[in-house]
C-alpha cells in the first residue's frame, strides 16, 4: 500500500468526508474531517491530486488547498454522478468522486479566484435586488387596479401609480388602502435606490471586463448586468 496520490473530497457545512487512493487505486484513506480541521489534514498530506464537485464553496476550498500545493480539479455534480456505485451518502459521494477526477475523459470546472467571485456577487445581489423591485411594481399595480386605477407599462407607469399613493389630497383611493399601498411604496423607492448604487459599483466592475473582450467572453456576466 502506497502513499495517496488522489483524493475525492465531498464538501460540506460542517464535516468533510475524505476518499484517498494511491497510485495503484488501493483505498488509502477514508476519513471525516471537521471542517475547522481540514487545512490541517491536508497539509500534512503528500501533495496529490483532488477531486471536488463543483459548488460556490468549492472555489473557495480549491483556493485554500492550491496554496498548499495540492492539484485540485472542480467538476460538475451531474458528471460525477455516473461514477456513484452505491446508495448516495458522504462516503459514496467522496469514493465517486475520486474516481471520476481520474478519468481522461472528465470536463472541469475552471477555480474561480476571490476577485471573480466577488463580482458575480455583486452582479448577483444587484439582479436580486431588481426583482424585488419588479415584484413589489406588480403589487402595487394589481391593488391599484381593483381600485380601478391602470397605469402605462414600465416604470414610467409605476411612477404615475407612486405619485397617486403619495398625494394625500387625492380621493381616488380611501386612507386604509393608501397606507397599505404607502408600505410598499417606500419599499419600492429604497430598493431603486439601493439598485442605483449597486449600478455604480458594477460599473467599475465592467469596465475591465468589457476591455479583456466584451461579453461573449463573460456570457453569464451579460445576462446578469443586462437583466431590466
Amino acid at each position: 500500500m502506497g502513499e495517496v496520490s488522489t483524493i475525492g473530497l465531498d464538501i460540506a457545512k460542517s464535516v468533510f468526508q475524505v476518499h484517498g487512493v494511491d497510485s495503484d487505486g488501493v483505498v488509502v484513506i477514508r476519513k471525516r474531517v471537521s471542517r475547522a480541521k481540514v487545512l490541517a489534514f491536508f497539509s500534512a498530506l503528500p501533495f496529490c491530486l483532488i477531486g471536488i464537485e463543483a459548488c460556490p464553496s468549492a472555489h473557495h476550498w480549491s483556493r485554500r488547498l492550491q496554496a498548499l500545493g495540492h492539484t485540485v480539479k472542480l467538476m460538475p455534480p451531474s458528471y460525477v454522478k455516473a461514477y456513484l456505485k452505491r446508495s448516495k451518502n458522504d462516503a459514496n459521494d467522496a469514493a465517486a468522486i475520486c474516481e471520476a477526477v481520474t478519468r481522461p475523459s472528465m470536463r472541469f470546472v475552471p477555480v474561480k479566484s476571490e476577485q471573480q467571485q466577488s463580482i458575480l456577487m455583486l452582479h448577483r445581489s444587484r439582479q436580486l435586488l431588481v426583482r424585488q423591485r419588479t415584484m413589489l411594481s406588480n403589487a402595487i399595480r394589481g391593488h391599484m387596479g381593483e381600485l380601478g386605477l391602470i397605469s402605462a407599462k414600465g416604470r414610467n407607469g409605476t411612477a404615475e401609480l407612486l405619485m397617486i399613493i403619495t398625494n394625500t389630497e387625492d380621493d381616488q383611493i380611501s386612507e386604509t388602502a393608501r397606507f397599505g399601498l404607502t408600505i410598499l411604496a417606500r419599499q419600492y423607492e429604497a430598493i431603486t435606490a439601493e439598485i442605483g448604487v449597486s449600478t455604480s459599483a458594477s460599473m467599475l466592475c465592467i469596465a475591465p471586463v468589457k476591455k479583456a473582450g466584451g461579453w461573449r467572453r463573460f456570457p453569464a456576466l451579460a445576462r446578469l448586468w443586462l437583466a431590466p
